[in-house]
């Protein structure tokens, strides 16, 4: 057993429009944590970047957090310290993931400095989606490219991975301000009108296929509309819903990034200048790849 070991893991975006609370795709951005277990008693925590003077630097940073529940889910001893480095790359509060990579590097980085045996895949992604909440975030960033999750009927969360075509191309457009997805939640109505139901059913079942067989930016622009969750979060996010709302009319493929605020477009050749015109100065914009593989564990060499 290592005492040090090093999580990467990715940022995501959730709903994608219609697949609100099941869709998910892993993206090429990135924190990185190395933790130690040191027999000192406490825990120390240093952030570089996203979140550096922010953030909890003791018990009440997530990472420590997500590391202390996997450790009593394990039934492993509690470490007696915890030395974490964290180098932050995805914003925190825009809809980008940031604390379901939070909650898997530590459930991965407990995992790996137990020792314990037999705490599956399954099991950490059970774990993650209970401290998280939902699966669709957390589906993307163990497992990478585009997944759908789901409960079933014991409430166990459960995930399919595709790939993504290569064509698809993610732009990231990131305001400055920030929006909470328990905010955005909460404007959300406890019923909606059945032919929007089996509307977003419909469009979810064409984004599957416009993103792993036909991306097109005619059919992705059809399968990313949505008629559940954005209009009803609009007024927490006015700029995002105004700039979702400019990409569309003029032909890209825009929806608001899991809670938001960030927005997420479906690049094509086609359609990379369209972009630019209508974001303006106040946001700011990321061309990014589908990360493949998801979370990455790894031990450092020993010399």
């Amino acid at each position: 057993m290592s005492s040090t070991v090093q999580i990467r893991v990715p940022a995501t975006s959730a709903n994608l429009g219609p697949g609100y609370d099941t869709l998910g795709l892993a993206l090429s951005l990135y924190d990185e944590v190395e933790a130690t277990l040191t027999a000192e008693p406490g825990v120390a925590v240093t952030v570089e970047g996203e979140g550096a003077g922010q953030v909890d630097l003791g018990e009440g940073h997530l990472v420590v957090k997500a590391m202390r529940r996997a450790f009593a889910r394990m039934g492993a001893p509690q470490p007696a310290g915890i030395r974490l480095r964290c180098r932050n790359s995805i914003p925190h509060a825009r809809g980008l993931g940031s604390s379901s990579a939070a909650v898997c590097a530590g459930i991965l980085a407990a995992r790996a400095l137990s020792g314990v045996t037999g705490f599956s895949d399954d099991d950490v992604f059970a774990l993650a989606t209970e401290m998280e909440g939902h699966p669709d975030n957390v589906a993307p960033c163990l497992a990478g490219g585009l997944t759908v999750a789901w409960c079933d009927h014991t409430g166990t969360p459960r995930m399919v991975k595709l790939a993504p075509d290569e064509r698809i191309r993610p732009v990231v457009v990131v305001p400055s301000t920030r929006l909470s997805t328990e905010a955005a939640r909460g404007l959300l109505p406890k019923d909606v009108p059945h032919k929007d139901a089996s509307f977003n059913a419909g469009r979810a079942a064409l984004l599957i296929a416009a993103l792993t067989l036909r991306p097109e930016r005619e059919i992705l622009l059809a399968a990313t509309e949505d008629r559940l969750h954005q209009p009803y979060r609009a007024p927490a996010m006015p700029q995002s819903a105004h700039l979702v709302e400019r990409l569309r009319a003029v032909g890209v493929p825009a929806v608001v990034s899991g809670a938001g605020p960030a927005v997420l477009a479906f690049s094509a050749s086609d359609s990379q200048d369209l972009i630019a015109p209508e974001v303006g100065n106040d946001w700011h914009i990321q061309q990014m790849d589908v990360d493949p593989v998801g979370a990455n564990v790894q031990f450092p060499e020993t010399r």
